[in-house]
């Protein structure tokens, strides 16, 4: 015959609770003897203690490995790539003339860029080069830090510097102006000791026409070597790089327009069709008016 286990009262089991919690006869607490809770908190001590003293040393070797100036691995940037100002998710540029709330945020986009390229900054800050020839700034072994740059004046940009402009980059009228970048990789000789420049066109000749004629600033879409090469962040503190504008005269409007930049330079590819962005930039412009 099975004997039926006592059932414990409510205060039985709190009492026992309280008994492990605190044993008064034995002195242990939840368990076990002050001897045995200190001998693993010091195990534990020593063993997090062991893996915080490896962890310190594995970071210390690899940061001896690293230069803090140049990152150790640029394999992935051998070609730069190319954007747009006003820049879009989409890069989609599409505004209507007479409706001002459409084009502003394009216009304080370029004047939060062009700030830097000022005249006035550019000559406290930079160097005035010799042009047509690399700025090359070898350390010969003592750090050359901080390279000097060469200054890229805003004034160059002509009708798309937005230096007293009543037609906001030429957005107020319909004529609006794109300026395009190269990125920066360090230590890249752009254009191999050879002229180079930035060209745009409709990406389908059947629609050129309509996208009517373009203006480039500076004059032909020219990028002069002696912005090349890029010493990295840290140490060209003041590098400002250069930059084409693209002032569309005529698009036809309430239309779409796909247009395509590219760089003209001997060591950048712009076929590659792995990568949309190497030497090149797509995007679309429509001028729409009421």
């Amino acid at each position: 015959m099975a004997i039926e286990k006592e059932k414990k009262t409510c205060g039985q089991l709190m009492a026992e609770w309280r008994e492990f919690v605190w044993n008064p006869r034995t002195h242990q607490f939840m368990g076990r003897t002050g001897t045995s809770w200190a001998l693993i908190l010091l195990f534990y001590l020593v063993f997090y203690g062991f893996l915080t003293a490896l962890f310190t040393l594995t970071m210390w070797v690899m940061l001896q490995t690293v230069d803090p100036y140049i990152p150790k691995y640029q394999d992935r940037l051998s070609v730069p790539g190319m954007m747009i100002r006003p820049k879009t998710d989409t890069l989609d540029v599409t505004f209507n003339v007479s409706n001002t709330e459409t084009w502003d945020d394009y216009v304080k986009m370029l004047n939060d860029f062009l700030e830097p390229y000022n005249d006035s900054i550019q000559v406290a800050t930079n160097d005035v080069c010799r042009p047509g020839r690399y700025n090359e700034q070898p350390d010969n072994g003592v750090l050359n830090y901080p390279k000097r740059a060469c200054q890229f004046n805003r004034t160059s940009l002509g009708n798309c510097s937005g230096l007293s402009d009543p037609s906001h980059y030429g957005y107020a009228d319909g004529r609006p102006c794109i300026l395009i970048k190269m990125n920066r990789v360090i230590n890249f000789f752009a254009g191999a000791n050879q002229t180079m420049n930035v060209t745009c066109a409709a990406k389908k000749e059947e629609d050129a026409q309509k996208l009517g004629e373009m203006a480039m600033f500076p004059p032909g879409g020219h990028i002069d070597l002696m912005y090349f090469p890029y010493y990295g962040k840290k140490v060209h503190v003041n590098y400002t790089q250069p930059i084409v504008a693209v002032k569309f005269l005529n698009p036809e409007a309430n239309m779409d327009h796909n247009v395509e930049c590219k760089i003209n330079a001997a060591n950048i590819a712009t076929t590659d069709e792995r990568d949309k962005f190497a030497g090149r930039v797509a995007f679309k412009i429509r001028v729409n008016r009421d």
